[in-house]
Order: C-alpha cells, then structure tokens, then sequence
C-alpha cells in the first residue's frame, strides 16, 4: 500500500516528497476494521444497559447500599421477574455485582466509579435533554421549600446547631448516614414528630438531587410549625464528594 506524498509532507522536512509502503495496520490497529468494530461494540455494553429508566432506577437504589431482589423490586414498583431481569442486564455489563446470602441474593454497586458514572450521565441529561427539567419539576413539586448546600450542611453538623433529619427507608439509614443524623422514614415522620425538638432547625437529606422524600418532609414539617430546610441534593452526593459518614444506628 502506497502512502499519499502529502500525508508525508505533515512529517519531517526530509520525508517531504517521499511515499512509502506503509503496513495494512497502519492507523494504530492490529486485525483490521473487524477487530475496531469489535472494540467499540465491547463499550458499547454499558451504554446498553444504562438505556433504560427502570436501570438507572436500580442504579440509584443501589447507590445507598446493597439490596435484595425483592427490597429493589418493591422500591422500584417492578415485578420481582422484571426486576431480575434489570439486574441480570447490568450484571452482565459490569456494574453492580450479586452476594448470594442463604436463598437470598443480594446486589451491589460494582464500585464508586459506577455511582460516579450515573451522577455524570445524570448531570449531562440535565444540561442537554430539555424535556428534563420540566420532568423533574413535576416529579419534586413545586420550588416551596429551602435548601442549604453540602458546605453550610457540613457546617452545622460539625457546629451542631441543626438537627439532620435522614428520610429515607431504614435500611438506607442503617447502610451509611450523615453522621448524627437522626432516621425517620418520611412515612413515619407524621406520627413521629414529637420525637424532634420544637425549637431546633431541622435539615433533612434523602437518596440525592431527584429524592423527593426531603422536599415532602420540609413540606410536612412547616405545616406542623416547625422550622425546616433540605439539603440541595443527597446522600449519595455527600459521600461521593469525601464528606464524614457513619454505619452506627441511632
């Protein structure tokens, strides 16, 4: 195979006006377009199985801690088939990975690097998609309720001056937490008010940014005369940017 003269003329001043037999592999591959196509189509399994909402769904479950076939199946309102079939598919792309404890198989993440992955995909969809902006203001609600970012959270924790209310489902809690937070489940928060002190700024914090168990618990909250604020985004943010968490159940 004989090179163009003036691909050449990009190189040296010497092999200006020169052509050479260059090899059937030259373009930095060995085997030819068959084994590039392969490469690519290798890649191309994540983005496979991030193609489906029900996925990313999983994925953000799982992003809190492992769970069991049915605890994400009744999270996420699936069929615990459907919901199998889900995890197989991001099973097979790497993703999350399965225990199995007894007759009971329990999935994970495979690594940060995959919780970091979905908030990446999540944040480019956010500033790309624009159907996704009016789809998260429907989903949340309306903009009724405060927030506070990571830093002035992290503030009054170390402070003390607020009391960190975590809403989201035990299990989570019991996973990992914001260290001192307190754990009542935003269904359990009506019934369990008395339990936090009136004259205490409350902040509560859920799953992450697209979480609305913090936004109704602030909502809740205020109705009942208390002083509240969320925090901006979550759980899962708070830890992936290498702030303080605890294991120990309150």
């Amino acid at each position: 195979m004989t090179a163009p003269c003036d691909l050449l003329a990009r190189g040296p001043p010497e092999t200006h006006g020169r052509c050479y037999d260059i090899p059937q592999n030259f373009g930095g591959y060995v085997g030819g377009e068959s084994v590039k196509t392969e490469l690519f189509e290798q890649l191309a399994r994540v983005g496979k199985a991030l193609g489906s909402g029900k996925r990313l769904e999983l994925l953000d479950l799982l992003a809190q801690g492992p769970r069991s076939v049915a605890d994400l199946a009744a999270a996420a309102r699936l069929g615990l088939t459907t919901a199998s079939s889900h995890l197989q598919a991001l099973k097979r792309a790497g993703l999350i990975t399965s225990t199995r404890h007894g007759t009971t198989i329990e999935y994970a993440l495979a690594g940060d690097d995959i919780a970091t992955l979905w908030l990446q995909l999540r944040e480019v969809a956010e500033r790309r998609v624009a159907d996704v902006r009016p789809a998260t203001e429907a989903y949340l609600g309306p903009d009724d309720t405060e927030e506070i970012d990571r830093a002035e959270l992290l503030r009054r924790v170390t402070a003390g001056t607020a009391i960190v209310l975590d809403v989201r489902p035990q299990p989570e809690y019991a996973a990992a937490h914001i260290p001192g937070a307190v754990s009542i489940p935003l269904d359990e928060l009506a019934g369990r008010l008395d339990e936090i002190p009136a004259d205490q700024e409350i902040v509560a914090y859920c799953r992450g940014a697209l979480c609305v168990f913090s936004h109704d618990a602030v909502r809740l909250l205020a109705e009942h005369g208390r002083r509240a604020v969320r925090l901006t985004d979550g759980f899962l943010e708070w830890r992936l940017a290498g702030h303080p968490i605890d294991t120990a159940v309150r």
